[in-house]
């Protein structure tokens, strides 16, 4: 599988967290799973099929720009993913804003189709510091104010197009797991019976779908769907099997390729999880005096094995994205000091 920028930049510099995230947001951005999205979510698709959506809705011409990080990284193209707008928004005095997944989308209405420009964030910290409804709304003013010269021209301001930010939040509270909130704007007549058409003024929405690693048939197929494909519970065979017979989403060497690379990443930092904790208690045990000789024996053991699939991990990320082993060892986060005991392992089994 071919390596993109993105990707290769997190792992030169070892981001391994966010290489990870990196791999979620490829995912997240193959169009049938954007389909499931907006037929879920945003109210101009409710009644669409989910293929219609993803063959006949969702915009992906090649003229409006391909899907960047930072101007200095080279252009690339999604073949399964939605490559409709750049995801790189800049001013000159308001900064830069990089949107993890940003594309058009036209809507059948009852008079003729309109376009809407979409955002799709993959968001961990639920508490970054921060209201994240206001950086939801940030992101929508910011892209209404970029479609001046683009979308419409002062003062048409009849040709503003209307946006949503959608928050994937995969480690919300408890209290809000398995929710759907939506923030936009509608209309308070304060005195008389003065009302306008909702197309002038509902021109945005900030929606957050919030995600649970315990299943409840009560939160819905999309939900579930978005809980297989970003859960680190399920191997990579399961989740391709699950996300393929019960969502009939098409499993491309991309997505498959996707797909293995993040259950890979997080199986190694599982074992990496339990190869420290078995150390420190091995140590722990020899200091007090309780190491017992059948009991050393049994955790070698245990050892032994966790060494053995750790190895096993950072050969399935050197084959399947063709890097180093020390790009490997970087995506999965391994001290520099215990570097040399992979390379070794790795070097045994070749040989």
């Amino acid at each position: 599988m071919q390596m993109d920028t993105q990707l290769a930049g997190h792992l030169r510099t070892g981001e391994g967290q966010d290489a990870c995230d990196a791999i979620a947001k490829e995912i997240l951005a193959n169009r049938e799973i954007l389909a499931w999205i907006l037929q879920g979510v945003v109210e101009e698709f409710h009644n669409c099929s989910i293929r219609d959506i993803a063959d006949k809705y969702i915009e992906s011409d090649p003229e409006i720009a391909t899907m960047i990080v930072d101007a200095d990284m080279v252009n690339r193209t999604m073949r399964e993913s939605v490559t409709g707008m750049n995801t790189e928004d800049k001013t000159i005095n308001e900064g830069t804003v990089y949107y993890d997944i940003r594309f058009s989308a036209t809507a059948p209405t009852d008079s003729e189709k309109i376009k809407i420009i979409i955002n799709v964030e993959a968001q961990n910290a639920y508490h970054p510091g921060y209201p994240l409804v206001k950086r939801g709304l940030y992101y929508c003013a910011r892209m209404i104010s970029a479609q001046n010269g683009t979308e419409f021209m002062i003062p048409h301001y009849e040709d503003i197009k209307k946006v949503y930010s959608i928050w994937i939040c995969s480690q919300p509270p408890k209290r809000k797991q398995q929710a759907i909130t939506r923030y936009y704007i509608a209309e308070e007549c304060l005195l008389g019976h003065s009302t306008e058409k909702s197309e002038n003024y509902d021109l945005l929405s900030v929606i957050f779908i919030n995600l649970s690693n315990d299943f409840d048939e009560q939160s819905g197929q999309m939900i579930d769907l978005l809980n297989t494909a970003l859960t680190s519970e399920l191997n990579a065979e399961d989740k391709i099997k699950v996300l393929h017979e019960n969502y009939g989403i098409t499993m491309t060497r991309k997505l498959e390729g996707d797909v293995s690379l993040m259950c890979n990443i997080s199986e190694g930092y599982r074992i990496r999880g339990m190869e420290k904790g078995l150390a420190e208690g091995m140590e722990k045990g020899m200091k007090i005096g309780r190491a017992e000789g059948r009991a050393e024996g049994r955790a070698e053991g245990r050892a032994e094995g966790i060494l053995e699939a750790m190895v096993t991990s950072i050969k399935n990320i050197m084959e399947g994205m063709h890097i180093s082993a020390e790009q490997a060892m970087n995506l999965l986060r391994i001290p520099e000091a215990d570097k040399p005991k992979y390379l070794a392992l790795l070097e045994e089994q070749q040989s």
